[in-house]
């Protein structure tokens, strides 16, 4: 039989169905909450989880949420942990565990993770609360003279040494390089240090001995930057992004789960549709959407009781139409028909 991280990973990625990322840090969700004029308190925040989380027929779509610190240690209403919520539910419970990022010292603008210290310790707590999986970002910027290779190398190292210390307890690592859309670069470029980035990472993970087929890896889609005036399509979008992954991800990995960082909801759905046109790949091709599930939830919920039906009816749709995306079956109407 396949150890646990495997048969994880594999649960993940399952046939039309994807990741649910709920993971923002406390200043990130006071942000959000901000913008439907909510101030950001515990009470607050465990609430909007908990309409999250308690959405009827969730698991139809969504395979496994991810937790952060807060979240995983809070409750419902009645008393149920989240993490034994979410499982009874049929949902995997994950953990971001990285700390955020912070300037590498001698490469201005350029930054790596950190979060590394205490990180085995904090893999046997989170474990003994229920997480099955875990997931760390790193960050990188295109610009003039970046990125670096240092600043490559020293994010892939800490990629490494975080999955090999998520399978060593027990959990499947989701390895997240991001490749930030932030900035004129041309969707060449992004495709250039995309895969220059994916294999630094393939790399320090093969020095570390992690197990590819129990992780998963969460990038981004190859898009020009967001300054850019280079007109793109999904289809050339979905092209250019599996020549890179093709070129620099392992078919011994189980899936691929997408990040949406930077797109609307529309456009993050659309971009995993063509991908799944171009099946098969050695990969399931699957999601892992915060914001792009996320805010037409915080639009219709604005904190008020009233609006809890109508808010978990928008997430299940908009779970329903990544889901479709997955067979590669989503249809631009099905966004009108669910508004």
């Amino acid at each position: 039989m396949a150890p646990s991280i495997v048969r994880t990973a594999h649960a993940l990625v399952a046939p039309g169905k994807g990741i649910l990322a709920a993971d923002e840090s406390t200043p990130t969700i006071a942000k959000r909450l901000a913008t439907i004029g909510l101030e950001s308190t515990e009470p607050v925040r465990r609430r909007y989880r908990e309409v999250l989380f308690t959405t009827p027929r969730l698991a139809e779509h969504i395979s496994g949420v991810i937790l952060y610190d807060e979240t995983i240690r809070q409750h419902t209403t009645d008393g149920t942990p989240f993490p034994r919520l979410l499982l009874d539910a049929g949902i995997l419970p994950g953990i971001k565990v990285d700390a955020g990022t912070t300037p590498l010292a001698g490469f201005p603008d350029e930054v790596v993770t950190q979060g590394l210290d205490g990180l085995r310790e904090r893999f046997a707590e989170y474990a003994q609360l229920g997480a099955r999986f875990a997931k760390w970002r790193a960050v990188i910027r295109i610009g003039r003279g970046r990125p670096s290779a240092t600043c490559i190398q020293a994010n892939a190292h800490g990629l490494a040494r975080y999955a090999a210390l998520a399978q060593e307890a027990g959990l499947t690592p989701v390895v997240e390089p991001e490749v930030l859309m932030d900035g004129p670069h041309s969707l060449d470029r992004c495709a250039q240090v995309t895969t220059t980035v994916l294999r630094a990472v393939y790399d320090q993970l093969a020095r570390h001995r992690v197990r590819l087929d129990g992780t998963l890896l969460k990038p981004n889609m190859v898009l020009p930057g967001t300054d850019s005036t280079e007109p793109v399509t999904d289809e050339t979008i979905a092209v250019r992004t599996l020549e890179v992954l093709r070129n620099a991800v392992p078919a011994a990995v189980p899936g691929i789960v997408f990040l949406s960082g930077g797109q609307t909801d529309e456009e993050a759905t659309a971009r995993l549709d063509a991908l799944n046109r171009h099946a098969p790949q050695p990969w399931e091709l699957s999601f892992s959407y915060g914001r792009a599930l996320q805010a037409p939830v915080l639009r219709t919920w604005r904190g008020d009781e009233a609006n809890v039906a109508a808010a978990q009816s928008v997430l299940l749709e908009r779970a329903a139409l990544n889901g479709a995306a997955r067979y590669g079956s989503y249809e631009a109407g099905m966004e009108r028909a669910a508004g």
